[in-house]
């Protein structure tokens, strides 16, 4: 039987007018041509690129961005583990730094300079243009069509119908982001909430419903971003061999939960200053997992240290063993608060009232009022029997090395030759 493992994340911005004013429609906008120093060209972006062909090509546009983005994914999540250290957490750094990104586009001033910080670039390393370009250029590559790992992203603005747009950031998230557009009625909250609904619902196949409970009437802009992952293990677990076990989620609380179990060679290193071990388990295609079970108390101690480096440490680590894997079976959802979070990091200018983000709209004062992340992970197996030729293992005579994920655990998943690190999670409770 094949084991999947499904990650779907939806990272959503509400933009709203603040103060008296109104909502305004002004058909003659004018382009603000240099407004965030980002500039048309006529030739596109490595469009043409696959992922065969620049492997270790370090000016490929992604890479630029990527150190940046990593440094910004460990940030928030280390910020979200400190503010929620008995939960479930489940973030997308690159769908959270993707939306920011686009939103940047239209922010100004102090708005715009601590969204740029916040997200962990330095524009006396990086131009804003070769920032927007590095995210062309990932949304271009993670939705390669031709890779054996399902995953697709893209951004979306729904605009309110009576208002117009500066034409400038129109262009701009359409050119770097691949955003499409929707005119939405705001004033029917219902129906608004509902059309942003169905196409969160649709781009995540259904995985993620009810993204909104319901819009503000003076919201004019809704800025989203989705990530779908659906990977198959490399190496397929076997559903005859899942059976029940206890997961010890603390010191006074055990839950039973369907384990998977599976003898085979990984790559594993024992972090013996941090007190973790690491198994790298590899996807059909590009992507590949980190799971990251700390020693008995060590969880916080292995959070608070997580960084680049680190994880570039393991790396150096590993070595393959044959392994008896246990992991849980699991489908768990969770939300991040993004207003919270972001602020912590430095991003608080955009939320009140004295943001400035009048490159998106003249006439009318704007805010984001609602900032929030929906992600769903699912350990899971199908029925269905493997297709094509079996992977064979030589398997060592020997007994295997146990480890055993039945107590709270991080996980990663990135895609290596991006260095796009595109989720991460903490189970602390694979029931919940």
């Amino acid at each position: 039987m094949r084991a999947y493992f499904l990650f779907v994340s939806i990272s959503l911005l509400c933009a709203v007018v603040f103060g008296d004013h109104e909502k305004h429609h002004d058909s003659d906008h004018k382009e603000h041509g240099d407004h965030g120093n980002v500039h048309h060209h006529s030739d596109k972006t490595h469009t043409d690129d696959s992922h065969g062909d620049h492997h270790h090509d370090e000016s490929m546009p992604c890479l630029k961005i990527a150190p940046y983005n990593a440094n910004f994914g460990f940030s928030l999540y280390r910020q979200i583990a400190a503010d929620h250290p008995t939960e479930n957490i489940f973030i997308s750094p690159a769908s959270i730094s993707t939306v920011f990104a686009m939103l940047s586009l239209g922010a100004r001033s102090n708005t715009l300079n601590q969204i740029i910080e916040g997200l962990s670039f330095n524009r006396s390393e990086l131009t804003e243009e070769e920032m927007h370009k590095g995210f062309q250029h990932l949304l271009h590559m993670l939705n390669d069509p031709n890779s054996k790992v399902q995953l697709n992203s893209g951004n979306a603005l729904f605009i309110d119908k009576d208002l117009k747009l500066i034409q400038k950031f129109v262009e701009d998230s359409k050119q770097f982001y691949k955003a499409e557009t929707f005119s939405t009625d705001f004033h029917n909250t219902e129906e608004a909430t509902k059309q942003i609904n169905t196409y969160a619902e649709n781009k995540t196949k259904g995985k993620i419903t009810d993204l909104l409970s319901s819009v503000d009437e003076k919201t004019i802009l809704v800025l989203i971003n989705y990530i779908y992952f659906y990977g198959e293990w490399e190496k397929h677990f076997e559903k005859e061999w899942t059976k029940d076990g206890i997961f010890h989620v603390d010191e006074n609380t055990n839950v039973t939960v369907p384990m998977m179990h599976r003898n085979g060679m990984y790559n594993v290193a024992f972090d013996e200053k941090l007190g973790c071990t690491v198994v790298q388990i590899p996807y059909k295609g590009n992507a590949t997992a980190l799971f990251i079970l700390p020693d008995e108390g060590k969880l916080r101690q292995v959070e608070e240290a997580l960084e680049k480096a680190v994880v570039k440490s393991w790396k150096k680590l590993f070595r393959k063993q044959f392994v008896q894997l246990t992991l849980p079976k699991l489908s768990i959802s969770a939300t991040t608060d993004l207003v919270k979070e972001l602020s912590k990091l430095g991003v608080t200018d955009v939320f009140p009232d004295n943001s400035d983000l009048s490159g998106i709209v003249e006439v009318t004062p704007l805010k984001v009022s609602k900032a929030v992340q929906k992600a769903l992970v699912s350990i899971d197996e199908t029925g269905t029997e493997a297709a094509g030729a079996t992977v064979m293992e030589i398997m060592p005579n020997m007994a295997p090395l146990l480890i055993t994920f039945n107590r709270p655990f991080v996980l990663m998943i990135y895609e290596p030759t991006l260095r796009a690190n595109l989720f991460m999670g903490r189970v602390m409770n694979p029931k919940k």
